[in-house]
């Protein structure tokens, strides 16, 4: 014989529970009535029914307040609830979904309410006897629905902090100001991320724990060690070598999975920390998107479409920075401009095809051939510049001459097959004190036309007051 549906019906209309009770009663189903959200709720916690109807607004307690309350309780979790209400408004609908609601049904269309009943009770699972409740009366109901209202707005609100870190505009803003406020709301050993396309690795970490907490970050987010970290260090993060299995959370951006965020929890906080790092996991992605958009876009503004160097424009502010740097800490700075040689002559005889083939291979080179602190540019047309930072003139003399041979030794084929010969010349300038990035170039471009005239395929170096040839004519 089949078990009675037991159903928990919450009206503070007498005439109107009894009458939705008797016809509920003719459709074969055990009903319980309560005249108000607090004993309903009560009832409901201390024998989890099959089933709840309740009105969507009612006094002390909305319907609202009252499904979030059951469907965060261990013993009511999956038990479904009926909102009714008296006007189809769509805020309605909205907010009985928000708060998990089964289904929603104005009043008075019993039909669609047996509907609504039939559809949810298949989905109900039995009710293990050992989350049923005690009864806690009027006063545990108002505290757990308080505490219930607490955790909610804690996590809109964390919800909001991390959303709003789309205006980061970097991955390194981004994960630093998500470093800055993680340490205020949760305790840990460290925090990582790793973005997929472009792939990037930060980690926040306590400065005396740096090789083991990047070794875990490293091993629970799957990243190998030729992946260079953004490493930030602080005392905010805490000094525990050891502690809970690390918390990793997917980073979801609509179907994408953009990211992954860990955390290493210590034991006293690893419960928030969980609750805390389902949050980030969700909300986080939009801001990982947007930090990815920003960069890219500032990418493509600042590099030269074709050498795939910078551009003149991201050179000139890329310098400004170089400069102010070299003047506070009286660092040197070296500059060159070179020209290749007879490039209408290339672009003549091999096309504009083997020109840009050329530009190219000179943009591959001069990245091989510079440091990580050095800067390069495609100037404009068939020219090219390069900053050497920390660098005097006697060093950037050599570096400049190594260049000029490798261009010369560069083998370069046009569409035909035929190879392109191919030589620069070379300014170089020194940067004084005194002196603008739009004078330092014009003295590196002084030198270079020196070395044009001069014969070609050779270096000149300028000074303040002259410019000596060195290297092959």
């Amino acid at each position: 014989m089949a078990m009675v549906k037991r159903i928990l019906l919450i009206d503070p209309s007498d005439p109107g529970r009894e009458v939705l009770a008797r016809r509920l009663v003719a459709q074969g189903y055990e009903i319980d009535e309560a005249s108000d959200a607090v004993k309903g709720a009560d009832m409901a916690l201390s024998a989890p029914p099959s089933a709840v109807i309740a009105d969507l607004w009612m006094p002390s307690i909305s319907g609202v307040q009252l499904c979030r309350l059951l469907k965060s309780e261990p013993a009511t979790f999956d038990v479904p609830v009926i909102l009714c209400g008296a006007t189809d408004e769509p805020r309605n609908r909205f907010w009985a979904e928000r708060a998990g609601a089964s289904s929603y049904v104005l009043k008075g269309r019993m039909s669609e309410l047996v509907r609504a009943i039939k559809e949810a009770l298949p989905s109900t699972k039995k009710s293990d006897s050992f989350f049923v409740q005690l009864s806690g009366g009027t006063i545990g109901i108002y505290d757990r629905i308080a505490r219930h209202l607490d955790t909610a707005l804690f996590d809109s609100v964390i919800s909001s902090e991390i959303r709003a870190l789309a205006s980061a505009g970097s991955f390194e803003r981004l994960f630093d100001q998500l470093g800055q406020f993680m340490s205020q709301v949760s305790r840990y050993r460290w925090l990582a991320l790793s973005t997929f396309g472009p792939g990037r690795f930060a980690i926040h970490r306590h400065p005396s724990r740096r090789g083991i907490s990047e070794t875990q970050a490293r091993l629970a987010l799957g990243i190998g060690s030729d992946t260079p970290v953004l490493d930030i260090e602080d005392e905010d993060a805490l000094p525990e070598e050891d502690g809970p299995e690390a918390i990793v959370c997917d980073v979801p951006f609509g179907p994408r999975i953009v990211a992954r965020v860990a955390l290493g929890p210590i034991e006293s906080y690893e419960q928030d920390a969980r609750s805390l790092m389902a949050i980030v996991g969700r909300e986080l992605g939009g801001a990982v998107r947007m930090a990815a958009l920003i960069e890219e876009s500032q990418r493509v503004a600042s590099t030269d479409p074709l050498t795939s160097l910078m551009n003149r424009r991201a050179f000139t502010t890329v310098m400004n920075t170089e400069l102010s740097r070299s003047r506070r800490y009286g660092h040197p700075l070296s500059l060159i401009l070179l020209d290749v040689d007879h490039f209408k002559h290339i672009n003549d005889r091999h096309g504009h095809a083997g020109g840009d083939r050329v530009l190219v291979a000179l943009g591959t080179l001069l990245r091989k051939f510079l440091r990580v602190s050095d800067h390069a540019a495609r100037w404009g047309g068939e020219e090219f510049v390069a900053a050497y930072t920390s660098t005097a003139l006697a060093g950037a003399r050599i570096a400049a001459e190594r260049l000029r041979v490798a261009i010369s030794e560069l083998v370069v084929e046009d569409d035909a097959g035929l190879p392109i010969p191919l030589t620069a010349s070379i300014g170089i300038s020194e940067w004084t004190t005194k002196e603008t990035l739009d004078e330092l170039v014009a003295r590196a471009d002084s030198a270079m036309y020196a070395a044009k005239r001069g014969g070609r395929n050779q270096v000149h170096v300028a000074t303040l007051g002259s410019e000596a040839p060195v290297g092959e004519k």
